[in-house]
């Protein structure tokens, strides 16, 4: 703590503005307060909301609405066969092997498996969803595919 007025110091982070605004002709910012002369940039509060157009009719509002969002749309994290292809024979996979191998980050509403590449060793595979062709090469190379609600 400094024990004399002349050293005292605003916290650091306590900006505060350069300019001496509206404090008369002498600060070299007085009368208009290097806001110009009059209108509503002028005045304190004086501006208009985000888009606003001059009271002509905004484009958000002259533009006519479209389409829907459907709120019960399901978003797949998709995963490809060539993604599988590296683990060894026989191997069971699941969500929890895939969020341990960093194969998805974001499983969205579930998982559904794509067909881009080969797989060559028999695999079990678990997912949400499975497209016909990556049924097919799973069932090709002698592995299993079961969606995540089948027995086990």
């Amino acid at each position: 703590m400094s024990k004399f007025l002349s050293e005292i110091k605003a916290p650091i982070g306590a900006a505060r503005n350069k300019k001496r605004l509206g404090r008369g002709d002498a600060s070299g910012h007085g009368g208009t307060s290097t806001r110009g002369h009059k209108g509503q940039k002028a005045r304190a509060g004086g501006y208009h909301k985000l888009g606003f157009e001059g009271g002509q009719m905004p484009l958000l509002r002259r533009v006519p609405k479209r389409g829907f969002t459907n709120i019960f749309r399901k978003e797949y994290a998709v995963l490809n066969l060539r993604d599988l292809a590296d683990f060894p024979s026989g191997t069971v996979i699941d969500k929890e092997l895939m969020k341990s191998k960093l194969l998805l980050k974001n499983f969205k509403s579930g998982v559904k498996i794509l067909s881009d590449g080969e797989l060559k060793v028999p695999l079990t595979i678990v997912a949400d969803k499975f497209s016909q062709k990556a049924l097919e090469k799973i069932q090709q190379a002698g592995g299993t595919a079961k969606t995540v609600g089948e027995s086990k």
